[in-house]
This record gives structure tokens, C-alpha cells and sequence, in this order.
């Protein structure tokens, strides 16, 4: 009788230690992944940083207030511009604003009448 007891005591504090270390585990890799997000989030600021100037920069930042998913598409966009040679200079937040133009009026607009 006792030796069942003393079985399911140490089965139960062999679970417990495997749950435990699973959580550490657990954690841990959380918190790899956001330290590696974080970075490559550092990463992107920099590149944008040397591609747009500071007026255009913080007009992305704003934008990315408002509209997120713009922001990142248009980041996105600069990025990819940026590393394959094609946009070898600053952009100005006049050109930014061209671009954002460009990419907002594509945009339908639907129109609901009542009658």
C-alpha cells in the first residue's frame, strides 16, 4: 500500500518538474524571439533612417499611428528599393507624400445612396 502511495507521490513530482522546466523552456524562447523581433525591428529604423530624411521619417511615423498596415507595406517597399540599388539617395517628404498619394487613391471609394 505504501509503496503505491510513494509511486504516485513520485509520479506526481516527476510531472511537476517536467511541466516546470517546459515552462522555462517556454519562456526562454519567448523571450529569444522578441529579443530577435526587437532587433530586426532596430535594424529596419536604421536602414529607413539612411533612406528618408528626418521630415519624411516622421511622416511614416504618423502614418504608421493612423494606418499600420500602410506604413509597413510602404517600409516594406522603401527596404526592398533600398537593398536591390534601386534608391541610392534620401527621399524627401514631398516624395513621400507622392508615394502615399499614389498608393491612397488607388483606393475605390463606394458610395451608399439611400433613397
Amino acid at each position: 500500500m505504501e509503496d503505491k502511495e510513494l509511486e504516485e507521490i513520485k509520479k506526481r513530482k516527476l510531472m511537476e518538474l517536467i511541466r516546470q522546466q517546459s515552462m522555462q523552456q517556454s519562456m526562454v524562447q519567448q523571450e529569444e524571439e522578441e529579443r530577435q523581433r526587437e532587433e530586426e525591428e532596430l535594424a529596419r529604423q536604421n536602414l529607413l533612417r539612411m533612406i528618408l530624411e528626418p521630415e519624411a521619417r516622421e511622416r511614416l511615423a504618423r502614418l504608421k499611428l493612423v494606418r499600420p498596415e500602410l506604413a509597413t507595406a510602404v517600409e516594406n517597399q522603401l527596404i526592398v528599393l533600398a537593398q536591390s540599388g534601386r534608391l541610392n539617395r534620401m527621399l524627401t517628404d514631398e516624395e513621400l507624400k507622392s508615394i502615399l498619394r499614389s498608393l491612397t487613391s488607388q483606393r475605390r471609394e463606394i458610395r451608399i445612396e439611400r433613397r
